[in-house]
């Protein structure tokens, strides 16, 4: 639940379908195909100074993010798009006998352009956005949509593509090679391509509109967050709150014009601080409702028609395709299976997490209580109060953690976990390209030596850059068409700047985002696949969290922390009384953030399960959802359905429960480890070689198994986070 990776851009035109679609006609003839050519070429000669019509020209070919402007994005994606069908025409009018070679490879073979243009693209509209970048995606996404639709819905490509699928019992094809196949022709059948005209065209508008709201629904999202301030000018209100808190919140206020004042956002980095120390409780209160209410306001920037316009054509859509519902359409693909599969498992987690999170909040009015505190516990309480029993239960809180997880100490600690367990080593280089001068980049070796990867680290908040914490490919991994891929990686956090001339201290829960983080970085780089749309993290949703989960589990294990958690002045190893504090409770307040996820978790499952394609009455319809599973006013979901864009403006619709299914594949694969020994090289080889290296190349829980030797338990998920007894 720390952070996400958003799948490679294999095929990065899959995200920008996922955001949006637009009208077009698919034209199949050869004279067409000649003009996309002709197109393609005409764009590239015109803008010869273009840098994406040319190798970079740098080191391990990183984009010359110096040379790169926004002017280059237009003409390179509509040269790239022109390319595409170019070559996807080529496939169509090869007079050959379809063959698995000549079309579903020639298909995984074209599109390098727009995937080299979209990767640079859209991690740059999530790491480093400008309001230019936001109104070429307007432009961009329909673009790419529509070359989606173009593809799918080809009939004369779809019946190539079937006619090798029918032979695939005979084909002798590898494992990776017949999940291409079964993957390329499910692509066109869930792409509509099954579809009578009339239905395929009612297909593309479905598409257009619902890609339209999902880009609307983002930018309001972001207009709110960003709109929003608490702007403080009286010191004595900021009582409780650490120095380095207060002097982020003043360095906060001089960048947006509040200079001598202290400004606090509903950014996590902001808000999660203030509300844990601040003695303020009104504030507490103005703040939180600033968060939990955006895009609620009733004003240009609401969502609430927006996202139940947005789940009423997803229902229209997954009806279209013979589906039920949304969630049937999307849990098809995914390990789940089915929105039945995930109900029952969260079903069986809800009811110990709710009744915990009950006897946490009894227990915090039993403090207000006993305080002379004249007023009933509220969601803005939560963490005010937490932190309070946590101290008086453990003498801890997190704050006590920050001078021995220095950043830099931290990514230390990353690396040598790393290193003992996969061979690799990293070398940091200050002079090659970056997208932003707060980059910081890395060749990374492999055990033998050699270089293997590039790797990115983007760590700071800034106003540019969207909220959380998540991987992405610069450039995947893959070895297929006589092209040797190396990957370029990248993690983008989000932690506050410290103050001048003072080191990043990070708490233990954002130290551990960097663990967790550099476990999907870790998934990219290692991958050792053939085909592009299998590297790295391309593997269902529901799993992609697995190796990240994985991952965290070191960093809490003394043989690490002696490694890396110093004190930053005085390079004092953690004390092992504060590590056993940190042990003891890190199973407190687990109720309350079981509760929080999965509220937000079943809301998402409420909206992908309607079969009503009229828009509900979003307010009333988020209401009956968290009666129905009985949460408690004290809690809100993690995400309420208005700032909710995991699932109406990325891509975890119908999937937001895939956190909690990679914890139980996390939680059950550290206790290999914990069996064998945490650096054991067989365990370590095994998981390597079953899971970070094979990408998509063949069935996720096949891999599992082979790894682990059985199903995963759900048992120590829930002995970890307290829920049930040892």
């Amino acid at each position: 639940m720390k952070g996400s990776a958003l799948k490679p851009l294999a095929a990065a035109i899959t995200l920008a379908i996922s955001l949006t679609a637009c009208n077009s006609t698919s034209n199949t003839s050869g004279s067409v195909e000649v003009n996309n050519a002709v197109v393609a070429q005409n764009i590239i000669a015109k803008n010869a100074n273009n840098p994406f019509f040319k190798p970079y020209d740098t080191f391990f070919g990183i984009p010359d993010f110096s040379k790169i402007k926004e002017e280059h994005y237009l003409p390179a994606f509509k040269a790239g798009v022109a390319q595409q069908k170019a070559e996807v025409q080529a496939i169509i009018d090869n007079p050959e006998k379809p063959t698995f070679e000549n079309t579903i490879e020639a298909m995984e073979f074209s599109g390098d352009l727009v995937t080299k243009v979209a990767s640079v693209f859209y991690n740059l509209t999530g790491a480093d956005t400008t309001p230019q970048l936001q109104e070429i995606s307007k432009e961009v996404s329909p673009m790419l949509s529509a070359l989606g639709d173009d593809i799918s819905l080809n009939d004369k490509l779809f019946q190539k593509v079937k006619a090798v699928y029918k032979q695939r019992d005979s084909l002798n094809l590898s494992t990776s090679q017949a999940r291409l196949l079964d993957s390329t022709y499910k692509s066109f059948t869930r792409g509509g391509a099954n579809l009578n005209e009339q239905d395929k065209q009612k297909l593309r508008d479905l598409n257009a509109k619902i890609g339209k709201l999902n880009l609307q629904f983002g930018d309001n999202v972001l207009a709110e967050t960003n709109a929003f301030e608490l702007v403080v000018d009286d010191k004595a209100q900021l009582a409780g709150l650490p120095d380095d808190v207060i002097a982020s919140a003043a360095a906060v206020a001089k960048k947006r014009g509040h200079e001598g004042k202290w400004v606090f956002t509903t950014a996590r980095p902001s808000i999660t601080p203030f509300l844990t120390y601040a003695d303020n409780r009104e504030l507490r209160e103005k703040l939180y409702k600033g968060y939990v209410e955006r895009a609620n306001q009733d004003n240009a920037n609401d969502n609430k028609k927006v996202l139940a316009e947005i789940a009423a054509l997803r229902a229209d859509r997954a009806q279209l395709m013979g589906y039920k519902n949304h969630a049937a359409f999307v849990l098809e693909e995914r390990t789940a299976k089915s929105p039945e599969n995930v109900y029952k498992l969260l079903n069986r987690i809800w009811p110990a997490a709710l009744a915990q999170a009950k006897a946490e909040e009894a227990d915090m009015q039993a403090m207000v209580d006993k305080n002379g505190g004249n007023f009933k516990i509220e969601a803005w309480d939560w963490a005010y109060y937490t932190d309070k029993i946590r101290v008086a239960k453990y003498s801890f809180n997190e704050q006590q953690t920050r001078p021995y997880f220095s950043l830099e100490n931290t990514l230390k600690g990353v690396f040598y976990t790393a290193n003992r367990l996969y061979g690799i080593t990293v070398k940091e280089r200050t002079d090659l390209p970056k997208y932003n001068e707060e980059v910081r980049t890395w060749e990374v070796y492999d055990r033998n030596g050699d270089l293997m990867a590039v790797f990115l680290g983007d760590y700071f908040v800034r106003d540019s850059k969207r909220g959380g914490a998540w991987m992405n490919a610069y450039r995947q991994q893959y070895n297929m068409n006589g092209v040797d891929s190396k990957p370029i990686i990248v993690n983008v956090l989000n932690y506050p700047h410290p103050a001048a001339g003072e080191p990043a201290l990070l708490t233990f829960d954002e130290a551990s985002t960097l663990f967790h983080e550099f476990g999907h970085a870790l998934h990219g780089m290692l991958s050792n696949v053939h085909y592009r749309s299998q590297s790295g993290t391309s593997v269902p949703r529901d799993y992609v969290e697995f190796p990240s989960q994985v991952m965290e589990n070191w960093m809490t294990q003394p043989e690490v922390l002696a490694t890396f958690a110093k004190h930053y002045k005085t390079g004092e190893v953690i004390p092992q009384e504060l590590v056993n504090k940190i042990q003891a409770a890190s199973k407190f307040n687990q109720g309350f953030a079981t509760v929080e996820y999965m509220a937000a978790t079943l809301l998402d499952l409420d909206w992908h399960t309607i079969t009503d394609t009229t828009p509900k009455d979003a307010a009333k319809f988020e209401a009956a959802s968290l009666k129905r599973m009985g949460l408690i006013n004290e809690i809100a979901p993690r995400y309420r359905s208005t700032y909710f864009s995991h699932i109406f403006s990325g891509g975890y619709s119908a999937g937001y429960y895939s956190y909690i299914w990679s914890d139980i594949l996390g939680a059950d694969a550290f206790e290999a480890f914990k069996e064998n020994g945490i650096f054991d090289k067989t365990t370590a080889d095994a998981f390597m070689n079953n899971v970070l290296s094979q990408g998509g190349s063949d069935d996720p829980m096949k891999l599992y198994k082979q790894f682990r030797g059985k199903e995963a338990g759900i048992e120590p998920l829930l002995r970890s986070r307290g829920l049930l007894s040892q």
